[in-house]
Protein backbone atom coordinates (compact mmCIF):
# COMPACT_ATOMS: atom_id res chain seq x y z
CA UNK A 1 0.00 0.00 0.00
CA UNK A 2 1.15 3.56 -0.72
CA UNK A 3 2.20 5.35 2.40
CA UNK A 4 1.34 9.53 1.91
CA UNK A 5 2.34 12.01 3.94
CA UNK A 6 -0.17 14.64 4.49
CA UNK A 7 0.04 18.57 3.55
CA UNK A 8 -0.92 19.60 6.94
CA UNK A 9 -2.36 23.54 7.22
CA UNK A 10 -2.52 25.32 10.08
CA UNK A 11 -6.85 25.32 9.94
CA UNK A 12 -8.72 23.23 7.79
CA UNK A 13 -11.28 26.36 8.03
CA UNK A 14 -9.90 30.01 8.11
CA UNK A 15 -11.35 32.50 10.80
CA UNK A 16 -13.88 34.27 8.46
CA UNK A 17 -14.74 31.18 6.67
CA UNK A 18 -15.74 30.02 10.48
CA UNK A 19 -17.54 33.03 11.35
CA UNK A 20 -19.34 32.90 8.33
CA UNK A 21 -20.53 29.03 8.54
CA UNK A 22 -21.94 29.83 12.28
CA UNK A 23 -24.59 32.75 10.74
CA UNK A 24 -25.68 30.29 8.63
CA UNK A 25 -25.76 26.79 10.48
CA UNK A 26 -28.29 25.05 10.36
CA UNK A 27 -30.43 26.17 8.57
CA UNK A 28 -29.30 28.32 5.55
CA UNK A 29 -26.60 27.88 2.63
CA UNK A 30 -23.33 29.96 2.66
CA UNK A 31 -20.24 29.41 0.88
CA UNK A 32 -16.81 29.14 2.71
CA UNK A 33 -12.87 29.09 1.89
CA UNK A 34 -10.82 26.05 3.02
CA UNK A 35 -7.18 25.10 3.08
CA UNK A 36 -6.85 21.79 2.18
CA UNK A 37 -6.25 22.19 -1.71
CA UNK A 38 -2.98 20.31 -2.70
CA UNK A 39 -3.10 17.48 0.08
CA UNK A 40 -1.61 14.32 -0.51
CA UNK A 41 -4.47 12.14 0.12
CA UNK A 42 -6.59 14.15 -2.32
CA UNK A 43 -4.58 13.93 -5.81
CA UNK A 44 -6.23 11.33 -8.38
CA UNK A 45 -3.32 8.35 -7.39
CA UNK A 46 -4.26 8.47 -3.71
CA UNK A 47 -7.84 8.51 -4.32
CA UNK A 48 -7.44 5.08 -6.86
CA UNK A 49 -5.04 3.43 -3.96
CA UNK A 50 -7.93 4.02 -1.53
CA UNK A 51 -10.88 2.95 -4.06
CA UNK A 52 -9.27 -0.40 -4.36
CA UNK A 53 -9.06 -0.99 -0.91
CA UNK A 54 -12.30 -0.12 0.00
CA UNK A 55 -15.00 -2.86 -0.53
CA UNK A 56 -17.29 -2.81 -3.08
CA UNK A 57 -20.46 -1.36 -1.22
CA UNK A 58 -18.35 1.74 -0.28
CA UNK A 59 -18.06 2.67 -3.88
CA UNK A 60 -20.67 3.96 -6.30
CA UNK A 61 -19.79 5.00 -9.78
CA UNK A 62 -21.16 5.29 -13.64
CA UNK A 63 -21.48 7.71 -16.33
CA UNK A 64 -21.52 10.97 -15.61
CA UNK A 65 -23.40 12.90 -18.07
CA UNK A 66 -26.77 12.45 -16.79
CA UNK A 67 -30.38 14.08 -16.73
CA UNK A 68 -31.11 15.55 -13.84
CA UNK A 69 -34.25 13.97 -13.11
CA UNK A 70 -32.60 10.24 -13.28
CA UNK A 71 -34.02 7.25 -11.71
CA UNK A 72 -32.11 5.19 -9.63
CA UNK A 73 -32.28 2.39 -11.75
CA UNK A 74 -31.79 4.15 -15.41
CA UNK A 75 -28.46 4.88 -13.88
CA UNK A 76 -26.15 3.69 -16.24
CA UNK A 77 -22.72 1.52 -15.52
CA UNK A 78 -19.67 2.87 -17.64
CA UNK A 79 -17.95 -0.75 -18.24
CA UNK A 80 -14.71 0.26 -16.30
CA UNK A 81 -13.06 -0.98 -13.16
CA UNK A 82 -13.52 1.18 -10.50
CA UNK A 83 -9.38 1.32 -10.56
CA UNK A 84 -9.69 2.26 -14.58
CA UNK A 85 -12.89 4.47 -13.50
CA UNK A 86 -10.67 7.29 -11.71
CA UNK A 87 -7.33 6.66 -13.30
CA UNK A 88 -8.81 7.86 -16.52
CA UNK A 89 -11.40 9.96 -15.55
CA UNK A 90 -10.19 13.22 -17.48
CA UNK A 91 -11.78 11.18 -20.15
CA UNK A 92 -14.38 8.46 -19.26
CA UNK A 93 -17.22 10.32 -18.88
CA UNK A 94 -17.66 9.06 -15.37
CA UNK A 95 -18.94 10.03 -11.67
CA UNK A 96 -17.62 8.05 -8.66
CA UNK A 97 -18.43 8.65 -5.05
CA UNK A 98 -16.04 6.34 -2.17
CA UNK A 99 -18.03 6.52 0.60
CA UNK A 100 -17.09 6.58 4.49
CA UNK A 101 -13.42 7.17 3.88
CA UNK A 102 -13.20 7.96 7.61
CA UNK A 103 -13.12 4.21 7.91
CA UNK A 104 -9.75 4.25 6.50
CA UNK A 105 -7.56 5.73 9.17
CA UNK A 106 -5.71 8.45 7.60
CA UNK A 107 -8.82 9.65 5.98
CA UNK A 108 -10.86 9.22 9.72
CA UNK A 109 -8.23 11.89 10.84
CA UNK A 110 -8.18 14.56 8.12
CA UNK A 111 -12.15 14.56 8.92
CA UNK A 112 -11.33 14.62 12.84
CA UNK A 113 -9.13 17.51 12.37
CA UNK A 114 -11.70 19.51 9.59
CA UNK A 115 -14.65 18.64 12.06
CA UNK A 116 -13.04 19.88 15.36
CA UNK A 117 -12.53 23.24 14.36
CA UNK A 118 -16.22 23.32 13.75
CA UNK A 119 -17.68 21.33 16.38
CA UNK A 120 -18.00 24.27 18.95
CA UNK A 121 -19.95 26.12 16.77
CA UNK A 122 -22.59 23.24 15.86
CA UNK A 123 -22.78 22.19 19.19
CA UNK A 124 -24.23 25.51 20.30
CA UNK A 125 -26.92 25.55 17.83
CA UNK A 126 -27.98 21.53 17.33
CA UNK A 127 -26.13 20.31 20.18
CA UNK A 128 -22.37 17.63 19.55
CA UNK A 129 -21.83 16.15 16.42
CA UNK A 130 -22.70 12.65 15.83
CA UNK A 131 -22.09 10.15 13.30
CA UNK A 132 -19.27 11.99 11.61
CA UNK A 133 -18.99 10.81 7.97
CA UNK A 134 -16.80 11.99 4.78
CA UNK A 135 -17.35 11.08 1.08
CA UNK A 136 -14.58 12.25 -1.86
CA UNK A 137 -16.56 12.77 -5.10
CA UNK A 138 -14.79 12.44 -8.91
CA UNK A 139 -16.18 13.30 -12.05
CA UNK A 140 -15.20 13.87 -15.34
CA UNK A 141 -15.65 17.32 -17.36
CA UNK A 142 -19.06 17.50 -17.51
CA UNK A 143 -20.74 15.08 -15.40
CA UNK A 144 -23.50 15.86 -13.70
CA UNK A 145 -25.16 14.57 -10.47
CA UNK A 146 -28.72 15.03 -10.33
CA UNK A 147 -31.15 16.48 -8.50
CA UNK A 148 -31.34 15.16 -4.66
CA UNK A 149 -31.13 15.34 -1.12
CA UNK A 150 -29.10 14.40 1.30
CA UNK A 151 -29.82 13.39 5.63
CA UNK A 152 -26.55 14.64 6.66
CA UNK A 153 -25.57 18.35 7.81
CA UNK A 154 -22.94 18.56 4.90
CA UNK A 155 -20.07 21.21 3.76
CA UNK A 156 -18.99 20.19 0.56
CA UNK A 157 -15.37 21.09 -0.02
CA UNK A 158 -13.55 21.75 -3.83
CA UNK A 159 -10.35 20.35 -4.53
CA UNK A 160 -9.31 19.97 -7.79
CA UNK A 161 -11.60 21.58 -10.56
CA UNK A 162 -14.81 23.57 -10.28
CA UNK A 163 -18.53 22.55 -10.57
CA UNK A 164 -21.92 24.66 -9.81
CA UNK A 165 -23.96 23.46 -7.02
CA UNK A 166 -27.27 24.97 -7.35
CA UNK A 167 -28.42 24.71 -3.79
CA UNK A 168 -32.59 24.67 -2.63
CA UNK A 169 -34.69 25.52 -0.04
CA UNK A 170 -35.24 22.79 2.80
CA UNK A 171 -38.79 22.25 3.92
CA UNK A 172 -40.34 22.96 0.21
CA UNK A 173 -43.30 20.82 -0.28
CA UNK A 174 -43.28 20.93 -3.79
CA UNK A 175 -39.82 19.92 -4.02
CA UNK A 176 -39.76 16.78 -1.09
CA UNK A 177 -43.24 16.17 -0.81
CA UNK A 178 -43.98 14.68 2.86
CA UNK A 179 -44.58 11.14 1.15
CA UNK A 180 -40.75 11.31 -0.54
CA UNK A 181 -39.39 12.34 2.77
CA UNK A 182 -40.82 9.30 4.25
CA UNK A 183 -40.17 6.79 1.71
CA UNK A 184 -36.60 8.25 2.20
CA UNK A 185 -36.26 7.67 5.74
CA UNK A 186 -37.89 4.40 5.31
CA UNK A 187 -34.78 3.41 2.98
CA UNK A 188 -35.68 4.96 -0.20
CA UNK A 189 -33.55 6.60 -3.16
CA UNK A 190 -31.98 9.96 -2.29
CA UNK A 191 -32.77 10.93 -6.11
CA UNK A 192 -35.79 13.39 -6.82
CA UNK A 193 -38.18 14.19 -9.20
CA UNK A 194 -37.28 16.96 -11.16
CA UNK A 195 -39.83 19.68 -12.86
CA UNK A 196 -38.11 22.44 -15.12
CA UNK A 197 -39.70 25.44 -13.03
CA UNK A 198 -37.59 24.32 -10.31
CA UNK A 199 -34.64 25.82 -11.19
CA UNK A 200 -35.76 29.55 -10.39
CA UNK A 201 -36.10 28.38 -6.90
CA UNK A 202 -32.30 27.26 -6.45
CA UNK A 203 -29.06 29.67 -5.73
CA UNK A 204 -26.47 28.72 -7.79
CA UNK A 205 -22.89 28.45 -5.79
CA UNK A 206 -19.48 28.11 -8.22
CA UNK A 207 -17.02 26.41 -6.37
CA UNK A 208 -12.96 26.37 -7.03
CA UNK A 209 -9.97 25.05 -5.64
CA UNK A 210 -10.25 26.22 -1.84
CA UNK A 211 -14.18 27.21 -2.09
CA UNK A 212 -16.64 25.07 0.11
CA UNK A 213 -20.04 25.07 1.18
CA UNK A 214 -22.18 24.58 3.91
CA UNK A 215 -25.38 22.18 2.51
CA UNK A 216 -28.44 22.20 5.36
CA UNK A 217 -29.94 18.68 5.75
CA UNK A 218 -32.15 17.44 3.28
CA UNK A 219 -31.64 20.98 1.07
CA UNK A 220 -32.11 19.28 -2.43
CA UNK A 221 -29.48 20.16 -5.03
CA UNK A 222 -27.39 19.43 -7.73
CA UNK A 223 -24.25 19.69 -9.75
CA UNK A 224 -22.98 20.49 -12.66
CA UNK A 225 -19.60 19.66 -13.56
CA UNK A 226 -16.95 22.07 -15.13
CA UNK A 227 -14.59 21.47 -18.45
CA UNK A 228 -11.87 19.92 -15.93
CA UNK A 229 -11.59 16.56 -13.40
CA UNK A 230 -13.10 17.83 -10.11
CA UNK A 231 -12.42 16.38 -6.59
CA UNK A 232 -14.41 17.37 -3.56
CA UNK A 233 -14.49 15.77 -0.04
CA UNK A 234 -17.56 15.79 1.71
CA UNK A 235 -17.34 16.45 5.07
CA UNK A 236 -20.34 15.58 7.07
CA UNK A 237 -22.40 14.76 10.45
CA UNK A 238 -25.86 14.03 12.08
CA UNK A 239 -27.02 15.96 14.98
CA UNK A 240 -29.88 15.00 17.72
CA UNK A 241 -32.69 17.55 15.62
CA UNK A 242 -31.50 15.56 12.16
CA UNK A 243 -31.81 12.74 13.43
CA UNK A 244 -34.97 13.04 14.66
CA UNK A 245 -36.54 14.35 11.98
CA UNK A 246 -35.62 11.45 10.75
CA UNK A 247 -37.38 9.37 12.81
CA UNK A 248 -40.74 11.33 12.64
CA UNK A 249 -40.74 10.85 8.84
CA UNK A 250 -40.21 6.97 9.71
CA UNK A 251 -42.89 7.23 12.16
CA UNK A 252 -45.20 8.92 9.66
CA UNK A 253 -44.66 5.99 7.12
CA UNK A 254 -45.49 3.77 9.47
CA UNK A 255 -48.76 5.44 9.97
CA UNK A 256 -49.23 6.30 6.82
CA UNK A 257 -49.07 2.20 5.92
CA UNK A 258 -51.78 1.57 8.71
CA UNK A 259 -54.17 4.02 7.07
CA UNK A 260 -53.70 6.25 10.32
CA UNK A 261 -52.92 10.03 10.56
CA UNK A 262 -49.43 11.25 10.75
CA UNK A 263 -48.18 13.70 13.12
CA UNK A 264 -46.88 16.88 12.28
CA UNK A 265 -43.17 17.72 12.45
CA UNK A 266 -42.30 20.78 14.17
CA UNK A 267 -39.29 23.01 13.64
CA UNK A 268 -37.47 21.39 17.01
CA UNK A 269 -38.64 17.53 16.15
CA UNK A 270 -35.65 16.42 18.84
CA UNK A 271 -38.22 17.96 21.21
CA UNK A 272 -40.83 15.58 20.06
CA UNK A 273 -39.99 13.00 22.33
CA UNK A 274 -43.66 11.04 22.47
CA UNK A 275 -43.64 10.73 18.86
CA UNK A 276 -40.08 9.35 18.97
CA UNK A 277 -40.33 6.78 21.45
CA UNK A 278 -43.43 5.57 19.70
CA UNK A 279 -41.61 5.73 16.28
CA UNK A 280 -39.08 3.11 17.91
CA UNK A 281 -41.73 0.86 19.52
CA UNK A 282 -43.34 0.36 16.35
CA UNK A 283 -40.12 -0.29 14.20
CA UNK A 284 -39.57 -3.12 16.56
CA UNK A 285 -42.70 -4.64 16.28
CA UNK A 286 -42.59 -4.51 12.28
CA UNK A 287 -38.88 -6.38 12.85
Amino acid sequence: MTAYKPVTAAQTFPDAARADFARAYPDQPVKLRHELTGHDLLTLDALAHLAERMPAASVEYNLGKLPLGVRPEDTPANGLTLGETIRSIETNGSWAVLKNVERDPAYGALLDEALEELAPLVARATGPMLHREAFLFLSSPGSVTPFHMDPEHNILLQIMGEKVMTVFPAGDDELVPATKSESFHDGGHRNLDWHDHFRDRGTAFRLLPGDAIHVPVKAPHFVENGPAVSISLSVTWRSERSVAEGELHGLNALLRRRGLPTARIGARPEKQRASRIAYRLMRKLDA
